[in-house]
């Protein structure tokens, strides 16, 4: 079943398999488990370490366990793990199989000391690039606490369970039987959200840090690019950042990375992240930022608090929060968001196969997400409230093309409507007429651009009208010793290699306002950095 090629780097990674492992599938007549079938009989085929027993009795069919002989070790797939899960499926065989984790000893450490009984179900698609990360992560917490289950289930080959959990969005989480999460999240967010004091605890280790030279807010591509671009000039650098990799993880394929012909967001999240890493900077991931505190004398220590009520003090900040989704903000969006209100066409198009939904927004990300959709949905309405789509011109050819797609132009989205439970349709009024529309669907798929990262900066830093930080030339804010970089900024075209070279031009102007101070001893409290004593 698996490409030549494909199978020859497997049996090179079966070889770090230190205990023999058991793969127990349960399967019936169907083309899915014979497909399960042929890819289980691969593995085995590449090692002696892993047997195929076909006594498997789950009640989701195709499914199978990977189990350590012997060991109450297990984690388990509904469904067959390729596409962006097969990943998955190759760190489950290891970790198994006694290969151990690139995981922190801390976080290693605190998910073996977790107390209680949990039973974890992911429902994911083989399309998301959002879903890997937790379905990992809760199978790498399965193989480390015996008290700890997990199964991972393709919701596109269980849709009557999708339809009975009223799961409208991946990746979905259930403990216990109950809703846990919904979309992307870290090992260690998961981990935090079960050990209610983690956070405490972290809190107590960041308020000990002594201060920086160069603190960077953000971890996507600027944020990574000043980190690197700091600590290479020898000085002390921090990166405080809510999730490392910023919106580059929500992107799916990226083919105008100069020098790069094709990658994936979460692919390069994790080359940034190991690149900074390279070097002596302190990363501080899933920390949110709550307010600036700008130094009260000249080239005094800059504060930075944090959610969790701690505070981190440099003698400079390089802002690079970036931005998010834009949202339509009429009513019933709130309300269905996961329900039928989505922001991923890649992650969540899958469930609504063969059903009726809209894309707004005609613009470059709304026409792509209008062609992906219409290869698996019945029919898909695009939305756009310009005279004109504004997608390039190879973009609207391929949309043209295809039967099942009708484009409205000059329209208001106004409302989304519901049952109460799920998305039933949407209302949008014609610009040139007035006239109000009703369309009859099933999932809303919302581009209609991005917003800076930026409210909790209204009050110590100058923003546009769009709410982006204003920079000079440098990246230079109007605060000293304040920089910024990347989406957040008025810098035009928002593009990751423009952004990494943001990143680097702040990190570097940093550098310069640095050696132009006089070097001072100062103390941040609670309130604001203020200087003890000048050097």
């Amino acid at each position: 079943m698996l490409e030549p090629a494909l199978k020859e780097q497997l049996r090179a990674y079966l070889t770090n398999i230190t205990q023999p492992i058991e793969l127990i599938a349960s399967l019936d007549e169907s083309p899915a488990s014979a497909e399960l079938a042929g890819l289980l009989e691969d593995i085995v085929s590449l090692t002696d370490k892993v047997s195929l027993l076909r006594t498997g009795d789950d009640a989701r069919k195709p499914s199978f366990e990977i189990r350590r002989t012997g060991a109450p070790i297990a984690v388990r797939f509904a469904g067959i793990p390729l596409g962006h899960e097969f990943t998955s499926l190759v760190l489950a065989l290891l970790q198994v199989g006694g290969h151990p984790s690139k995981a922190s000893q801390d976080v290693i450490a605190q998910i073996k000391n977790l107390d209680g009984d949990y039973a974890f179900e992911t429902y994911f698609s083989l399309s998301c690039q959002n879903c890997p990360d937790v379905v990992q992560a809760l199978n790498l917490m399965s193989v480390l606490n015996p008290r700890i289950t997990h199964v991972a289930i393709d919701g596109a080959l269980f849709q009557d369970e999708l339809n009975e959990r009223k799961v409208m969005a991946v990746p979905s989480v259930f403990l216990n039987g109950e809703p846990f999460a919904q979309g992307r999240m870290e090992l260690e967010q998961i981990v935090a959200k079960i050990d209610t004091g983690a956070e405490a605890r972290v809190a107590e280790q960041i308020k000990g840090k002594a201060p920086f030279d160069v603190l960077v807010i953000g971890g996507g591509p600027a944020g990574a690019a000043a980190a690197i671009y700091a600590a290479r000039k020898g000085i002390r650098t921090g990166i405080a950042a809510e999730r490392f990799g910023g919106q580059v993880l929500d992107t799916m394929g990226i083919e105008n990375f100069i020098s790069v012909s094709h990658t994936e967001g979460p692919k390069l999240a994790s080359a940034l992240e190991a690149h900074v890493k390279e070097y002596d900077v302190d990363v501080m991931n899933l920390q949110r930022a709550k307010r600036l505190v700008p130094a009260s004398t000249p080239g005094g220590l800059i504060g930075v608090e944090l959610e969790n009520g701690a505070t981190l003090s440099a003698r400079s900040v390089i802002l690079s929060t970036g931005a998010r989704w834009r949202q339509m903000n009429v009513p019933g969006e709130d309300e269905y968001r996961n329900h039928g209100v989505a922001y991923c066409p890649h992650c969540d198009g899958p469930l609504y196969k063969g059903k009726r939904v809209a894309v707004i927004g005609g613009g470059n990300s709304g026409v792509e997400a209008a062609i992906d959709l219409a290869g698996i949905v019945a029919h898909v309405t695009l939305i756009e409230f310009d005279t004109q789509l504004r997608a390039d011109a190879v973009l609207q050819r391929k949309l043209n093309s295809l039967p099942n797609v009708a484009v409205v132009t000059s329209a208001l989205t106004t409302r989304v409507d519901g049952d109460g439970e799920k998305v039933t349709g949407l209302r949008y009024r014609d610009r040139t007429t007035e006239e109000e529309h009703e369309v009859i669907l099933d999932g809303i798929f919302v581009q209609i651009g991005l917003v800076p990262n930026t409210e909790w900066l209204s009050d110590s830093v100058a923003l546009s009208a769009r709410g982006e930080i204003e920079v000079d030339a440098r990246g230079a804010t109007l605060v000293p010793g304040v920089f910024a970089a990347g989406d957040a900024t008025t810098v035009p075209y928002k593009q990751i290699v423009i952004a990494m070279g943001e990143g680097s031009k702040a990190a570097l102007s940093a550098f310069d306002y640095l050696i132009r101070q006089e070097p001072v001893t100062t103390e941040v409290t609670g309130e604001a950095p203020t200087t003890a004593a000048a050097a």
